[in-house]
């Protein structure tokens, strides 16, 4: 399945895996959504990574819409990523990335805020497209990827005051540390593609608020 091999990609990127399948916790339809969240489903949205409280816990569940599925099956992005696939790719790999971080996460006991999910997400799909674009193209670097992912964006509409701000401050703090990435790292007078990932890495491991002070410098 497309999902569990973007997990696979993001687990092995960060050498950071988790023993839970994301298949196990897929909701691909959005009749199926409102019977699980009622209210609280976001039908304006093709992906949703959310929690719910039974008798048994509470559970973790990823909705990403079937057709994005369907979509990214008929146009691999793990052969081929561009332009025509990169936006059914990062939907999902938002919906992907929420689960990894959210479940390595809580098997070390540590708290995760929405800012932090959305930060990671952020970088995951920056990361991720690169890691992807120069093994797929023989080494060659996406120059046009920064601005496809940070700049060249618009968010769900309708979405309240806190939650805009959330996305906005997200995509500025990923932006700048994506950059900062491509700058000592990925260019070519500065090419080290193994302190790039180590970075990656390091980072994925910071608490909240040592990220957030970090991309505050």
């Amino acid at each position: 399945m497309i999902l569990r091999r973007m997990h696979t990609l993001l687990a092995r990127l960060y050498d950071a895996p988790v023993e839970h399948d994301i298949q196990d916790f897929l909701v691909t339809d959005k009749d199926r959504l409102r019977e699980l969240l009622g209210q609280h489903a976001n039908t304006t949205t093709d992906e949703q990574v959310f929690l719910v409280e039974d008798e048994q816990g509470v559970r973790v569940g990823v909705f990403i819409d079937q057709s994005v599925l369907d979509r990214l099956n008929r146009h691999d992005p793990l052969r081929s990523l561009h332009e025509e696939n990169l936006r059914d790719y990062c939907t999902a790999l938002e919906g992907v990335s929420h689960f990894h971080y959210l479940m390595w996460s809580l098997s070390r006991c540590r708290s995760v805020s929405l800012l932090e999910l959305e930060l990671q997400a952020e970088v995951d799909k920056y990361a991720s497209a690169v890691a992807l674009f120069t093994r797929q193209r023989q080494g060659s670097f996406p120059d046009a990827l920064h601005h496809r992912l940070f700049h060249a964006v618009s968010f769900v509409p309708g979405l309240d005051d806190i939650s805009r701000r959330r996305y906005e401050e997200a995509n500025r703090h990923a932006a700048r540390y994506c950059r900062s990435l491509e700058e000592r790292f990925l260019r070519p007078r500065h090419l080290r593609p193994e302190r790039w990932l180590a970075e990656l890495r390091r980072f994925f491991r910071c608490a909240h608020q040592e990220k957030i002070r970090q991309l505050a410098v």
